[in-house]
Protein backbone atom coordinates (compact mmCIF):
# COMPACT_ATOMS: atom_id res chain seq x y z
CA UNK A 1 0.00 0.00 0.00
CA UNK A 2 1.29 3.16 -1.00
CA UNK A 3 0.82 6.27 1.55
CA UNK A 4 1.45 9.97 0.47
CA UNK A 5 1.82 12.82 3.30
CA UNK A 6 1.24 16.22 1.38
CA UNK A 7 1.73 18.51 4.09
CA UNK A 8 3.72 16.85 6.48
CA UNK A 9 5.91 19.97 8.07
CA UNK A 10 3.13 21.38 10.14
CA UNK A 11 2.83 18.26 11.76
CA UNK A 12 6.38 17.03 12.18
CA UNK A 13 8.93 19.50 11.41
CA UNK A 14 11.45 17.15 12.42
CA UNK A 15 11.12 16.63 15.87
CA UNK A 16 9.26 13.67 15.69
CA UNK A 17 8.94 10.72 13.56
CA UNK A 18 7.04 8.78 10.79
CA UNK A 19 8.35 5.00 11.35
CA UNK A 20 4.88 3.74 12.74
CA UNK A 21 3.62 4.88 9.45
CA UNK A 22 5.94 2.77 7.77
CA UNK A 23 4.65 -0.27 9.23
CA UNK A 24 1.45 0.29 7.47
CA UNK A 25 3.13 0.79 4.30
CA UNK A 26 5.53 2.57 1.80
CA UNK A 27 5.19 6.01 2.88
CA UNK A 28 6.06 9.48 0.87
CA UNK A 29 6.36 12.61 2.77
CA UNK A 30 6.14 15.98 1.60
CA UNK A 31 6.65 18.97 3.76
CA UNK A 32 4.66 20.95 1.68
CA UNK A 33 2.28 20.63 -1.48
CA UNK A 34 1.16 23.23 -4.03
CA UNK A 35 -2.19 22.94 -5.77
CA UNK A 36 -0.64 22.02 -9.08
CA UNK A 37 1.19 19.59 -7.18
CA UNK A 38 -1.09 17.14 -5.23
CA UNK A 39 -2.74 15.02 -8.25
CA UNK A 40 1.16 14.05 -9.50
CA UNK A 41 1.89 13.31 -5.84
CA UNK A 42 -0.91 11.48 -4.89
CA UNK A 43 -1.00 8.99 -8.32
CA UNK A 44 -1.39 5.33 -7.37
CA UNK A 45 -1.61 6.23 -3.80
CA UNK A 46 -4.30 4.36 -1.59
CA UNK A 47 -3.66 6.52 1.12
CA UNK A 48 -3.14 10.36 1.30
CA UNK A 49 -2.53 12.44 4.64
CA UNK A 50 -3.48 15.83 4.28
CA UNK A 51 -3.34 18.93 6.82
CA UNK A 52 -4.63 21.97 4.95
CA UNK A 53 -3.57 20.88 1.09
CA UNK A 54 -7.08 20.55 -0.73
CA UNK A 55 -8.71 17.66 -1.53
CA UNK A 56 -11.68 18.61 -3.94
CA UNK A 57 -14.11 16.64 -6.36
CA UNK A 58 -12.32 17.85 -9.45
CA UNK A 59 -8.86 16.60 -7.36
CA UNK A 60 -10.67 13.01 -6.32
CA UNK A 61 -11.88 12.50 -9.47
CA UNK A 62 -8.26 12.04 -10.72
CA UNK A 63 -7.02 9.86 -8.55
CA UNK A 64 -8.31 5.87 -9.30
CA UNK A 65 -6.40 4.46 -6.89
CA UNK A 66 -7.84 6.74 -3.42
CA UNK A 67 -9.36 4.60 -1.12
CA UNK A 68 -8.93 6.80 1.82
CA UNK A 69 -7.61 10.63 3.47
CA UNK A 70 -6.91 11.31 6.30
CA UNK A 71 -6.96 14.73 7.54
CA UNK A 72 -3.96 15.45 10.08
CA UNK A 73 -6.11 18.32 11.87
CA UNK A 74 -9.75 18.22 13.85
CA UNK A 75 -11.40 20.39 10.91
CA UNK A 76 -12.08 18.94 7.36
CA UNK A 77 -13.10 21.69 5.36
CA UNK A 78 -10.03 20.84 3.19
CA UNK A 79 -12.04 18.17 1.79
CA UNK A 80 -15.21 17.31 -0.26
CA UNK A 81 -16.45 15.15 2.22
CA UNK A 82 -20.17 14.19 -0.09
CA UNK A 83 -17.67 13.51 -3.22
CA UNK A 84 -15.34 11.43 -1.33
CA UNK A 85 -18.02 9.69 -0.10
CA UNK A 86 -19.57 9.03 -3.49
CA UNK A 87 -16.64 7.37 -4.61
CA UNK A 88 -15.89 5.31 -1.44
CA UNK A 89 -13.27 7.65 -0.53
CA UNK A 90 -12.88 7.22 3.76
CA UNK A 91 -12.08 10.75 5.51
CA UNK A 92 -10.70 10.69 9.30
CA UNK A 93 -10.24 13.40 11.05
CA UNK A 94 -8.23 13.98 14.23
CA UNK A 95 -10.73 15.05 16.97
CA UNK A 96 -9.67 15.89 20.46
CA UNK A 97 -5.46 15.80 20.57
CA UNK A 98 -4.93 19.72 21.38
CA UNK A 99 -7.26 20.28 24.21
CA UNK A 100 -4.46 21.25 26.72
CA UNK A 101 -2.39 22.96 24.11
CA UNK A 102 -4.86 25.42 22.70
CA UNK A 103 -6.59 25.52 26.57
CA UNK A 104 -2.50 26.79 28.10
CA UNK A 105 -2.42 29.08 24.90
CA UNK A 106 -5.87 31.20 26.08
CA UNK A 107 -4.40 31.07 29.29
CA UNK A 108 -1.13 32.27 28.41
CA UNK A 109 -3.28 35.24 26.33
CA UNK A 110 -5.08 36.41 29.09
CA UNK A 111 -2.10 36.14 31.84
CA UNK A 112 -0.16 38.18 28.79
CA UNK A 113 -3.25 41.36 29.60
CA UNK A 114 -3.30 40.70 32.92
CA UNK A 115 0.56 40.16 34.37
CA UNK A 116 1.91 42.23 31.59
CA UNK A 117 5.14 40.22 31.37
CA UNK A 118 6.51 40.69 28.24
CA UNK A 119 6.58 44.74 28.20
CA UNK A 120 7.88 45.01 31.64
CA UNK A 121 10.75 42.17 30.66
CA UNK A 122 11.51 44.35 27.46
CA UNK A 123 11.55 47.61 29.82
CA UNK A 124 13.81 45.84 31.90
CA UNK A 125 16.43 44.95 29.56
CA UNK A 126 15.88 48.72 27.42
CA UNK A 127 17.69 50.16 30.94
CA UNK A 128 13.99 51.31 32.40
CA UNK A 129 15.03 49.33 35.89
CA UNK A 130 18.42 50.34 36.46
CA UNK A 131 17.25 53.77 35.56
CA UNK A 132 14.66 53.85 37.66
CA UNK A 133 14.64 56.01 40.85
CA UNK A 134 12.23 53.06 43.00
CA UNK A 135 12.73 49.64 43.64
CA UNK A 136 10.24 48.39 41.48
CA UNK A 137 7.82 50.14 38.55
CA UNK A 138 4.70 49.22 36.68
CA UNK A 139 3.55 50.15 33.30
CA UNK A 140 -0.01 49.84 33.73
CA UNK A 141 -2.15 48.38 35.81
CA UNK A 142 -1.78 45.08 37.00
CA UNK A 143 -4.77 42.70 37.89
CA UNK A 144 -5.27 39.84 39.52
CA UNK A 145 -7.54 37.31 37.48
CA UNK A 146 -9.79 36.13 40.84
CA UNK A 147 -12.62 37.66 40.85
CA UNK A 148 -12.77 38.49 37.23
CA UNK A 149 -15.38 37.14 34.83
CA UNK A 150 -14.10 34.63 31.96
CA UNK A 151 -17.19 34.75 29.50
CA UNK A 152 -16.85 31.08 26.80
CA UNK A 153 -18.71 30.98 23.65
CA UNK A 154 -18.52 27.06 22.82
CA UNK A 155 -18.79 25.00 26.13
CA UNK A 156 -17.27 21.65 24.15
CA UNK A 157 -14.62 19.86 24.78
CA UNK A 158 -12.00 22.83 25.01
CA UNK A 159 -14.32 25.48 26.63
CA UNK A 160 -14.87 22.62 29.46
CA UNK A 161 -11.34 22.59 30.26
CA UNK A 162 -10.73 26.32 30.50
CA UNK A 163 -13.42 26.72 32.39
CA UNK A 164 -12.24 23.99 34.66
CA UNK A 165 -8.85 26.02 34.56
CA UNK A 166 -10.19 29.30 35.13
CA UNK A 167 -12.59 27.79 37.89
CA UNK A 168 -9.32 26.81 39.94
CA UNK A 169 -7.57 30.34 39.52
CA UNK A 170 -11.01 32.15 40.56
CA UNK A 171 -12.69 33.53 38.00
CA UNK A 172 -16.40 33.48 37.79
CA UNK A 173 -17.54 31.01 34.05
CA UNK A 174 -20.64 32.62 32.38
CA UNK A 175 -21.50 30.76 29.34
CA UNK A 176 -23.79 31.49 26.17
CA UNK A 177 -27.03 28.86 26.98
CA UNK A 178 -27.40 27.81 22.82
CA UNK A 179 -25.64 24.94 23.39
CA UNK A 180 -26.97 21.69 24.97
CA UNK A 181 -23.94 21.75 27.18
CA UNK A 182 -26.03 23.24 29.81
CA UNK A 183 -28.12 20.21 30.78
CA UNK A 184 -24.81 18.65 31.41
CA UNK A 185 -23.51 17.96 34.96
CA UNK A 186 -20.06 19.89 35.25
CA UNK A 187 -17.51 20.13 37.88
CA UNK A 188 -17.72 23.94 38.20
CA UNK A 189 -20.22 26.56 38.38
CA UNK A 190 -21.60 27.89 34.98
CA UNK A 191 -23.70 30.44 34.97
CA UNK A 192 -25.42 30.33 31.17
CA UNK A 193 -27.00 33.86 29.57
CA UNK A 194 -28.13 34.75 26.35
CA UNK A 195 -25.07 35.51 23.58
CA UNK A 196 -25.34 39.21 24.09
CA UNK A 197 -24.89 39.25 27.82
CA UNK A 198 -21.81 37.36 27.44
CA UNK A 199 -20.18 39.72 26.11
CA UNK A 200 -21.30 42.66 27.60
CA UNK A 201 -20.36 41.02 31.24
CA UNK A 202 -17.22 39.39 30.60
CA UNK A 203 -13.64 40.95 31.23
CA UNK A 204 -12.53 38.09 28.98
CA UNK A 205 -14.18 36.43 26.10
CA UNK A 206 -13.12 33.21 24.85
CA UNK A 207 -14.32 31.88 21.11
CA UNK A 208 -14.36 28.21 21.40
CA UNK A 209 -16.98 27.36 18.95
CA UNK A 210 -17.00 26.09 15.53
CA UNK A 211 -17.79 28.07 12.53
CA UNK A 212 -21.09 27.66 11.19
CA UNK A 213 -23.40 30.08 9.13
CA UNK A 214 -24.45 31.18 12.75
CA UNK A 215 -21.06 31.69 14.17
CA UNK A 216 -19.49 33.60 11.32
CA UNK A 217 -19.06 37.32 12.43
CA UNK A 218 -20.35 36.83 15.64
CA UNK A 219 -17.60 39.58 16.72
CA UNK A 220 -19.23 42.21 15.38
CA UNK A 221 -19.44 46.19 15.62
CA UNK A 222 -22.43 45.44 17.63
CA UNK A 223 -21.51 43.38 19.56
CA UNK A 224 -18.21 45.61 20.33
CA UNK A 225 -20.35 47.78 21.62
CA UNK A 226 -21.97 46.04 24.00
CA UNK A 227 -18.30 44.66 25.97
CA UNK A 228 -16.83 46.88 28.55
CA UNK A 229 -14.07 48.95 27.57
CA UNK A 230 -11.34 46.82 29.79
CA UNK A 231 -12.07 43.94 28.13
CA UNK A 232 -9.93 41.40 26.55
CA UNK A 233 -11.34 39.64 23.43
CA UNK A 234 -9.17 36.05 22.87
CA UNK A 235 -9.91 34.05 19.72
CA UNK A 236 -8.25 30.52 19.04
CA UNK A 237 -11.32 29.10 17.47
CA UNK A 238 -11.63 30.21 13.38
CA UNK A 239 -10.84 33.35 12.13
CA UNK A 240 -13.96 34.33 10.38
CA UNK A 241 -15.75 34.24 13.84
CA UNK A 242 -14.51 37.63 13.93
CA UNK A 243 -15.27 40.60 11.45
CA UNK A 244 -11.33 41.63 11.44
CA UNK A 245 -12.24 45.37 10.42
CA UNK A 246 -14.72 45.97 12.85
CA UNK A 247 -12.25 44.40 15.99
CA UNK A 248 -9.47 46.43 14.49
CA UNK A 249 -11.88 49.56 14.35
CA UNK A 250 -12.86 48.48 17.86
CA UNK A 251 -9.27 48.52 19.60
CA UNK A 252 -7.81 51.28 18.04
CA UNK A 253 -10.97 53.49 19.11
CA UNK A 254 -10.84 51.88 22.68
CA UNK A 255 -13.74 50.19 22.42
CA UNK A 256 -12.17 47.21 23.95
CA UNK A 257 -8.96 47.28 25.93
CA UNK A 258 -6.79 44.40 23.83
CA UNK A 259 -7.56 41.10 21.40
CA UNK A 260 -5.66 37.73 21.36
CA UNK A 261 -6.09 36.35 18.15
CA UNK A 262 -4.30 32.43 17.13
CA UNK A 263 -6.33 32.47 14.05
CA UNK A 264 -7.26 35.24 11.02
CA UNK A 265 -9.52 34.64 8.83
CA UNK A 266 -6.73 33.87 5.88
CA UNK A 267 -3.81 32.12 6.88
CA UNK A 268 -0.96 33.46 6.26
CA UNK A 269 -2.48 37.04 6.44
CA UNK A 270 -2.50 39.82 3.52
CA UNK A 271 -0.14 42.42 4.84
CA UNK A 272 -3.22 44.71 4.47
CA UNK A 273 -4.95 43.12 7.41
CA UNK A 274 -6.02 45.35 10.09
CA UNK A 275 -5.21 43.51 12.58
CA UNK A 276 -1.64 43.30 11.94
CA UNK A 277 -1.71 46.93 13.23
CA UNK A 278 -4.24 47.27 15.24
CA UNK A 279 -3.55 48.81 19.07
CA UNK A 280 -3.22 45.92 22.07
CA UNK A 281 -3.47 43.26 19.63
CA UNK A 282 -1.32 40.23 19.97
CA UNK A 283 -1.47 38.18 17.09
CA UNK A 284 -0.05 33.96 17.11
CA UNK A 285 0.55 32.22 13.62
CA UNK A 286 -2.02 29.52 14.43
CA UNK A 287 -0.03 28.01 16.63
CA UNK A 288 -1.89 26.87 19.79
CA UNK A 289 -2.50 23.42 18.77
CA UNK A 290 1.33 22.82 18.39
CA UNK A 291 2.71 21.72 20.97
CA UNK A 292 5.30 18.47 21.09
CA UNK A 293 2.92 16.85 22.66
CA UNK A 294 -0.29 17.95 20.94
CA UNK A 295 1.76 16.82 17.77
CA UNK A 296 2.50 13.33 19.12
CA UNK A 297 -0.88 12.63 19.84
CA UNK A 298 -1.69 13.61 16.54
CA UNK A 299 0.59 11.43 14.63
CA UNK A 300 -0.52 8.38 17.06
CA UNK A 301 -4.55 8.89 16.41
CA UNK A 302 -3.45 9.29 12.66
CA UNK A 303 -1.82 5.46 12.74
CA UNK A 304 -4.57 4.46 15.02
CA UNK A 305 -7.31 5.83 12.36
CA UNK A 306 -5.24 3.85 8.96
CA UNK A 307 -5.06 0.81 10.84
CA UNK A 308 -8.65 1.04 11.88
CA UNK A 309 -9.87 1.62 8.23
CA UNK A 310 -7.49 -1.39 7.01
CA UNK A 311 -9.37 -3.58 9.78
CA UNK A 312 -12.68 -2.91 8.15
CA UNK A 313 -12.90 -0.82 11.85
CA UNK A 314 -13.07 2.20 10.70
CA UNK A 315 -13.02 4.65 13.65
CA UNK A 316 -13.33 8.64 13.29
CA UNK A 317 -14.46 8.61 10.04
CA UNK A 318 -16.27 12.38 8.48
CA UNK A 319 -17.91 11.10 5.66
Amino acid sequence: MRITVLDGYTSNPGDLSWDAFEELGEITVHERTTPKEVVSRCLGCEVVFTNKVVMDAGIIDQLPDLKYIGVLATGTNVIDLEHAGKKGVCVTNIPGYGTDSVVQHILAFILHFSSKVSIHDEAVHQGDWVNSKDFCFTLGTLNELSGSTLGIIGLGTIGRKLAMVADAMGMKIIAAHQSSMNRLELPFEVEWLPVDEVFARSDFLSLNCPLTADTENLVNAERLQKMKSSAVLINTGRGPLVDEQALADGLNEGTIAGAGLDVLSTEPPATDNPLLTAKNCVITPHVAWASLQARKRLLVIAVENLSAYLRAEPKNRVN
